[in-house]
């Protein structure tokens, strides 16, 4: 294989070697190892590690390590992690050596879903456990236009990467959206960058910073040591109540991923201020009360203050939440299963079945769990002393779990119960019933039946008639069928009046009327 004429740079120890040592792998870590080191981190190495020659070229980062030379020939792995892993293990002796100086620290940077970063980061990490360094990964997850494959690369990587961290700060990418807004393509890369900045930049500089409440490794190596996922929010405000709004912005911030910090065991907190004269005591205690309420009484809270005049009046609060009891996510909470048990009498079936809802002892005990008929019975229960027929399921319910014991019924003297109805009592009344005349009284209501009752008794005699029958009583009228008898009034006469009425008066000669008939 031709020779590719590059060098590696890698401090051969001493008094300038540092304990903590930041390393980007790949394209994304690179990149973002590039914008931390134009940030400036206090007293930290910054190292880039890659299969890509060019990409080792045009960064500004001094130290640099190729890796998987005689396999990629520099020219990068592909978007293959395979390809990435197996460059780590053929420079792994390189690896060791660039860790093994002076380390006490290392963070792990790396945009998980290529090939190099997904496949060489937990390579290093693995060595860096296997020499008893604490172990920090700092990685991004791909934007939703990324596409799936990525996505998918970058959990597979993440989950490996996670077996050999202590702690493991993962960034969505896609959250970034919920924080900044619309953005171009170029910027919305650079702020994945700066966050990935200022994750490795509160933790680092909480130990390498002096402040007034110093915070040394040890510290931060108790909140960081085998405590699995980790999360971050980080706000700044300013003006009037600028502590409490910052702490406020900081654990509401979407790049915590909704995550409670209250089942944290631990919460690394970072202030970063203009000016140390400005920075008032009282927000100190506002910012770490606040902080307290929102976390358990178990929650032990390390914070460094620091300093960065480009802030201003403005106050940075970076909150880093680990220890919670899930360590590969804490937004995994376990599901609570209960069993429901069921004693079928009679019965030589028994089933299990799960159940995600929980039903409180007195509720199992009052009411056993069964599927009812489809038609209801109101026939009232009595006990006897025969055994009960057994409760028949047509089918399980879903999403239950029963457990259900065949057991014997015990004998049951022969005595009368009160009868319970399990079901309200329905009552059918009789149009034609009687009712006595005290309840009629009583209720008025029940007075306005009768009226009604005889409606629906002519309409039912109509509706049994024949077609005949309905016309016959259509042509007869209703006083013959009724037989009422209509007699001709007393005061009427045979005789014609010869008086006829008009509007001028009464008229005496009846023109129509004539005395001689023809």
């Amino acid at each position: 294989m031709e020779a590719t004429g590059y060098e590696f740079n890698i401090p051969q120890g001493g008094s300038d070697s540092k304990i903590i040592k930041v390393i980007g792998v790949g394209g994304g870590g690179g990149n973002a190892v590039k914008y931390m080191y134009e940030m400036g981190i206090h007293d930290v190495d910054f190292y880039i590690v890659n299969t890509d020659i060019q990409a080792l070229n045009s960064s500004p980062i001094p130290n640099k390590v190729q890796i998987g030379t005689a396999l990629t020939a520099g020219l990068g792995a592909g978007a293959k992690p395979v390809v990435g892993r197996n460059a780590a293990e053929e420079s792994r002796e390189e690896l060791e050596k660039l860790l093994g100086d002076n380390t006490k620290m290392v963070f792990i940077t790396a945009g998980m879903g290529g090939g190099t970063g997904t496949g060489a980061a937990p390579v290093i990490a693995e060595i860096a456990k296997s020499l008893d360094i604490l172990t920090v990964g700092i990685v991004t997850m791909p934007f939703k236009f990324e596409g799936a494959p990525k996505q998918r690369r970058a959990q597979e990587g993440i989950d490996e990467l996670r077996q050999y961290c202590d702690t493991v700060l993962v960034i969505l990418n896609e959250k970034l959206h919920e924080v900044y807004g619309k953005t171009s393509f170029k910027e919305a890369f650079s702020h994945a960058d700066n966050v990935l900045t200022i994750g490795a930049k509160s933790i680092a500089e909480i130990i390498t910073v002096e402040g007034v409440i110093n915070v040394d490794f040890e510290d931060v190596n108790t909140v960081m040591k085998d405590s699995g996922a980790a999360v971050m929010g980080s706000a700044v405000a300013e003006g009037e109540n600028r502590a409490i709004r910052a702490t406020q912005g900081a654990i509401a911030s979407p790049l915590l991923n909704n995550t409670n910090i209250h089942n944290a065991k631990y919460v690394l907190l970072s202030l970063v201020v203009s000016d140390l004269d400005s920075f008032q005591m009282e927000e100190l205690d506002e910012i770490t009360e606040y902080i307290r309420s929102q976390s358990s009484q178990d929650t032990e809270v390390i914070f460094g203050v620091a300093t960065d005049q480009s802030l201003g009046e403005s106050i940075c609060v970076t909150i880093i939440a680990t220890g919670f009891p899930n360590r590969e996510n804490p937004n995994d909470e376990e599901a609570v299963v209960e069993k429901k048990t069921i004693h079928e009498i009679d019965s030589s079936e028994s089933f299990v079945r799960q159940s995600k809802e929980s039903i409180s002892s007195e509720q199992q005990a009052v009411k056993p769990v069964y599927k009812a008929p489809a038609t209801p019975e109101p026939a009232p229960v009595e006990a006897k002393s025969t055994p009960e027929p057994s409760i028949q399921t047509s089918e399980p319910t879903e999403n239950s779990e029963f457990i259900i014991h065949e057991v014997e019924k015990p004998s049951v003297p022969n005595f009368e119960e009160p009868k319970v109805n399990r079901r309200p009592e329905k009552k059918i009344f009789d149009i034609n019933d009687e009712y006595p005349s005290d309840s009629l009284n009583e209720n008025p209501v029940v007075n306005n039946a009768r009226p009604s009752r005889l409606r629906v008794s002519q309409l039912k005699s109509i509706s049994d008639m024949s077609p005949d029958e309905i016309r016959e009583r259509q042509e007869e009228p209703a006083f013959r069928r009724k037989g009422v008898q209509l007699n001709e009034s007393e005061g009427e006469s045979n005789d014609p009046s010869r008086y006829q009425v008009k509007k001028d008066g009464i008229d005496g000669g009846n023109r129509f009327l004539h005395d001689n008939v023809d």
